[in-house]
């Protein structure tokens, strides 16, 4: 991914370790986020991997010259070697600058702040990565925000914490958030 050429970052678990600065939990795969835009970029990045979309919970080949449209947004790469990571495409806004958040597009981030770096390490925000898990939490997503939570600052603790209630996230996410903010 470093040749990749676009904003990318590492989504989910992961992304949230990488803030925090450590391990905190057992992470059963890699997730990586990069913007739907940019398309032909992470084709050519992924060459020599099996890239498979997902599409009504079924894995189908993602085809040389296909331009995937919502609801289309995860995809599986795996190499020969075995290694395999999942990729989210990420909705954005050309004119805006903006992040736009798939379940909702009234939710946005400017892109600026969509993604950023962890020594030299990128990542999709933990504000961002926390929304998505917000909205039908397993103990592992209660885990990552109790993780996350007293590291965010202000501004995005607010972010979120509006976010979730604009899209009927989890309320013990909201009352926690709350507290904080």
């Amino acid at each position: 991914m470093r040749a990749y050429g676009a904003p990318w970052g590492f989504a989910g678990g992961w992304a949230i370790d990488l803030f925090v600065g450590a391990p905190t939990r057992p992470h059963a795969d890699v997730d990586i986020a990069v913007l739907r835009a940019d398309q032909e970029k992470l084709r050519r990045a992924l060459a020599g991997a099996r890239v498979d979309k997902m599409v009504g919970g079924s894995r189908l080949p993602w085809r040389a010259t296909e331009w995937l449209t919502p609801p289309t947004h995860e995809l599986h790469a795996t190499w020969p070697d075995g290694a395999h990571v999942e990729l989210g495409l990420n909705d954005s806004d050309a004119e805006t600058a903006d992040w736009i958040y798939r379940r909702d597009a009234r939710i946005r981030l400017p892109l600026s702040r969509a993604f950023r770096s962890v020594g030299d390490l990128p990542i999709l925000t933990p504000e961002v990565v926390l929304l998505f898990k917000s909205k039908a939490p397993a103990a592992k997503d209660d885990a990552d925000l109790a993780t996350a939570l007293p590291r965010l600052d202000e501004r995005s603790v607010a972010w979120l914490r509006d976010a979730i209630v604009a899209t009927g996230g989890a309320d013990h996410w909201v009352e926690m958030l709350s507290r904080r903010g």
